[in-house]
């Protein structure tokens, strides 16, 4: 039986009554936003009429991203035109009902335009403005431009994961941007702990989010052996692990596994070798141990190796691409994915990693049309038909 199960049917939403004005764009902030709608929030998403920057990136279909699909399912879209002094007023009005606002602008910018949280404080004492920023809100690199890219250079995260590359000395590129998804984790969960002091004190609050220090969190033992002469050993801890037709990760992360690792390749009195008997004098020897691992690995498929791994209760994996990883049956036990639908069709997107017994964190299906919503939230906050607002109608689709 699944958590989920638990409540099988339930509709109940956790941030169900909750209004989010989402300013954000590319992927630290929409993603944060979207992990907020998918609990329940109403998200509204503040555009120009040219449509956020992710609405072009493939792939596209009839002019449709599925990356922005993926980042915004489930919000509302609403084209406001920020510079003009009729689009900041119904920024206002949308503060003024408003729970959460999140935004990831360079600092300064939402300053300049007079609504940053200063300046929209007294129109709604209880709003949570939340600011993700590549170095933070204030400081000497605040206002430097920054992309993920850009962080993980400025992090030492490339060049942590340059040292587990022996014979390398080139950074690798990393396409996988890491220090959005994880920064926009953060937002996210920094938001919620200000909802619950919220309750308390009745007040919101302003949360600075950065880039640079939510990717340090990832280099959790690199960031130890930076402050200390730690000696590598002679070959990465976990690595490929070469088989007859692929390789596998091991993971030796105890004695337990350590010893159970011996007997699958046939050199149980390794277990009181005094090389490899304990842990210090093993990370010494890691290169003798693996060498003896592939030398038993490179006789079998990946599919033996894993299965004389699993039945020894060693953690393993064949390598994977991520269409592999997505065929995998626990997800589908799971519902990991859902379909949604946006004006190219529908595709399949990750639903949030966890699963709760009296909440239904699924998305939403559908992805709002860029200023589908204009309308709607123009007369609920009673600006005039004359505005010089863009209504959303006649404004070509990503």
């Amino acid at each position: 039986m699944q958590l989920a199960d638990k409540h099988e049917g339930t509709t109940t939403k956790a941030f169900a009554g909750l209004r989010v004005l989402d300013f954000s764009t590319t992927i630290a902030g929409p993603h944060c936003a979207r992990m907020l709608a998918d609990m329940g929030a109403e998200v509204i998403k503040i555009e120009t009429d040219e449509g956020e920057t992710m609405r072009t990136r493939p792939p596209l279909r009839n002019g449709h991203s599925t990356v922005f699909g993926q980042l915004n399912v489930g919000k509302k879209s609403v084209v406001l035109d920020l510079k003009s002094e009729d689009g900041r007023e119904a920024v206002r009005r949308l503060v003024a009902t408003a729970d959460i606002l999140v935004e990831n602008f360079r600092p300064g910018v939402m300053r300049r335009l007079r609504l940053d949280d200063d300046s929209l404080r007294p129109v709604n004492p209880r709003l949570i403005y939340c600011s993700i920023s590549g170095y933070g809100q204030t400081g000497p690199s605040a206002e430097l431009p920054a992309y993920a890219p850009v962080i993980h250079a400025a992090s030492g995260y490339d060049m942590a994961h340059l040292a587990y590359q022996p014979g390398r000395n080139r950074p690798d590129y990393c396409g996988i941007y890491h220090a959005d998804v994880v920064t926009g984790t953060y937002g996210f969960g920094a938001i919620a702990s200000a909802l619950y002091q919220r309750s308390v004190t009745g007040l919101g609050q302003h949360i600075d989010v950065s880039m640079l220090e939510s990717m340090l969190t990832l280099t959790v033992i690199e960031l130890q052996s930076s402050q200390f002469s730690i000696k590598a050993p002679p070959r990465p801890m976990f690595g490929p692990t070469e088989t007859a037709n692929g390789y596998v990760m091991i993971t030796v992360a105890s004695e337990k596994i350590f010893q159970a690792l011996m007997g699958v390749i046939g050199r149980p009195e390794w277990i009181s070798d005094p090389r490899f008997s304990s842990y210090a004098p093993r990370r010494e020897h890691w290169a003798d141990m693996m060498d003896a691992v592939e030398t038993w690995s490179k006789r079998l498929t990946t599919d033996a190796c894993l299965v004389a791994l699993s039945a020894a209760g060693v953690p393993a994996s064949a390598y994977r691409s991520i269409k592999e990883a997505l065929d995998d049956p626990q997800l589908a036990h799971r519902q990991a994915l859902s379909s949604v639908e946006d004006g190219g069709g529908s595709f399949k997107v990750l639903n949030l990693p966890f699963r709760m017994t009296g909440a239904d964190t699924r998305p939403s299906k559908t992805i709002a049309a860029l200023g589908e919503h204009t309308d709607e939230l123009r007369n609920e906050i009673g600006i005039p038909n004359d505005a010089t607002i863009p209504s959303g109608r006649t404004v070509a689709q990503g």
